[in-house]
């Protein structure tokens, strides 16, 4: 069974910016941005994503132009990436908090010549150090004081205006007010839906290096239309969405930004995950929809100061990222009156593949059941063209509009990760007699910390990094708050002395905090394959015996 015919006809693919100018029709006056107290309606976003998109022409951004955007939730995202999408450029996201090592890989490969940031030090002086490299042209900079309300705004400058950063007054930094001055009308750009490339997802895959997963305005619009039938239970222009996981990453993209977009709702942006804020941020703006991964709704289970807040404004949840935990969704469910439900997803995929049902039917321990127009299969993991048995354990493998394109300039990979229109997940599961899926093992050794996709192979070069590394691997380890967290073992060169604390100083300069190995254990030797090539399995399965033994005892 499929779940593509029980909707009928797939829904006409749209370009992704029509549905923010829908919503500016519709909704126009609703507020569509809160950001630390100051808000913005859709048609005040909408008449900056105008001006912004006739200045980016203005500039020479054309149809399919790279544009990286490398900011945290600010008003500025949803701008510039309307923007962008509008006049046909690529948006390719940034993680702000990747190292400038992983900017100029990043920015490098997907040919992304200009950068939007922000004027903020701990951002924008990796940016600058990539652009000073000679592999981005142009910075567009936008001020953080001018998004901040009052007082806010006045105490910023006056105690934290040493975490601005000195922005040159050159021909490679464009300033957002100067960018809103240089065009005038938007030249208008055909769209193809289907071939027209909106964002360049960096995700590590199925192996290895990170690589730009190509969704095109119809594989977003696919995920939006799926998502606004999952949500059909929400209220257009009444809604609130509380947008804490960021927007560079995909989940936060579809289902924060883009199905706030499409419902209507207002987006409550917070720049960075803190708890204290969070919950005064709840208490304040009383938000309704809660996206959100198992490490947020466990940190708000378990901290003291939850009890001092009312949190029942919130009815309905959804996780991803990483596995939920039963205890953690009745807990919270408890705390708030809200539902939640977990669903599954990849960036292949834009990245909604299952969700639970939002109703009495939902299934603690599934990731629920495929969304619409989506076909499931399970295939074997010793014939990956064969279909296994229902209840039979596969490789779940994904069909419908919502997935990928291709990877960016890698059609090898591509092939061998997309067969028949099926995209292979890497992940091993089941589905039972009424659809629903479970997911038991992984493939693929990418680590899932907090929701994010942290990729061993780059923490093993930065690890290399190291003069007195000779060796080393890294595995994921189960995480009681993470979900997953990295360990690495290492072989120490010859001749050299070093302690893990040493190695985690080091990687403080090469690593983004939430890539950084809980553990690092120290090896004489690490196993080999016949052929000499470094090998995993072996300490993948003492860690497992190790957690075994120590819950047996």
């Amino acid at each position: 069974m499929t779940n593509a015919e029980e909707f009928g006809p797939v829904f006409r693919a749209r370009p992704v910016h029509d549905y923010l100018e829908e919503t500016i029709r519709g909704y126009g006056k609703c507020r569509a941005v809160d950001f630390l107290g100051k808000t913005w309606t859709y048609a005040e976003i909408g008449a900056l994503m105008n001006r912004t998109a006739a200045g980016l022409q203005a500039m020479g951004v054309t149809k399919g132009t790279k544009v990286g955007l490398c900011l945290p939730n600010t008003p500025y995202y949803p701008i510039f990436y309307f923007a962008l999408l509008k006049i046909g450029a690529t948006v390719v996201n940034f993680n702000p908090l990747y190292v400038e090592r992983e900017i100029a890989f990043q920015a490098r490969d997907a040919d992304a010549r200009i950068m939007v940031t922000l004027d903020l030090k701990v951002i924008y002086d990796k940016v600058e150090a990539v652009r000073r490299e000679g592999i981005l042209d142009k910075i567009i900079v936008c001020p953080f004081t001018d998004i901040l309300p009052q007082p806010k705004k006045f105490l910023f400058s006056l105690f934290k205006g040493k975490e601005r950063a000195k922005v040159p007054e050159d021909a490679a930094h464009v300033a957002f007010a100067s960018l809103l001055t240089r065009g005038g009308k938007v030249t208008p750009v055909t769209i193809n839906p289907d071939e027209d490339v909106a964002v360049l997802q960096y995700t590590g895959g199925t192996t290895g290096v990170p690589k730009g997963a190509m969704l095109t305005h119809t594989n977003l619009s696919g995920n939006i239309e799926q998502m606004k039938r999952v949500f059909s239970a929400a209220e257009m222009g009444k809604e609130k969405m509380l947008c804490v996981l960021p927007f560079f990453h995909v989940f936060a993209m579809t289902v924060a930004q883009n199905l706030a977009v499409v419902l209507g709702a207002e987006m409550v942006l917070m720049p960075r995950f803190d708890l204290k804020m969070l919950l005064d941020t709840i208490k304040r703006t009383r938000p309704s929809l809660f996206p959100g991964v198992p490490t947020i709704y466990t940190a708000i289970n378990n901290s003291p100061m939850t009890a001092s807040y009312d949190l029942t404004s919130i009815k309905l949840c959804l996780s991803g990222g990483a596995p939920l935990p039963v205890e953690v969704k009745e807990k919270f469910e408890k705390l708030t009156r809200c539902v939640l439900v977990e669903g599954y997803g990849l960036t292949e995929a834009s990245p909604v593949v299952a969700v639970n049902p939002l109703d009495e039917n939902r299934r603690a321990g599934s990731i629920g059941q495929a969304v619409p127009w989506t076909e499931l299969e399970f295939r074997s993991l010793e014939d990956r063209s064969k279909p296994v048995a229902e209840g039979e354990k596969g490789e779940l493998c994904v069909k419908g509009p919502q997935v990928m394109k291709g990877y960016w300039k890698r059609p090898d990979e591509t092939g061998q990760t997309i067969e028949d229109g099926f995209l292979h997940t890497g992940d091993v599961g089941y589905r039972d007699k009424d659809g629903f899926i479970y997911l038991v093992d992984r493939i693929k050794d990418l680590i899932l910390c907090s929701g994010y996709n942290v990729y061993p192979r780059m923490i093993e070069e930065a690890l290399y990094q190291h003069p007195a590394v000779e060796e080393t691997i890294v595995i994921a380890v189960p995480d009681t708050y993470r979900g997953q967290a990295p360990k690495a073992f290492i072989k120490v060169r010859a001749g050299h002395s070093v302690s893990a604390d040493d190695i985690k100083t080091f990687l403080k300069d090469h690593l983004s905090p939430i890539e950084m190995p809980r553990d690092i254990e120290f090896r004489e030797a690490l196993p080999k394959t016949m052929v000499g090539k470094l090998s995993k399995k072996e300490l993948v399965e003492e860690e497992a015996a190790k957690r075994a033994s120590a819950s047996a005892a």
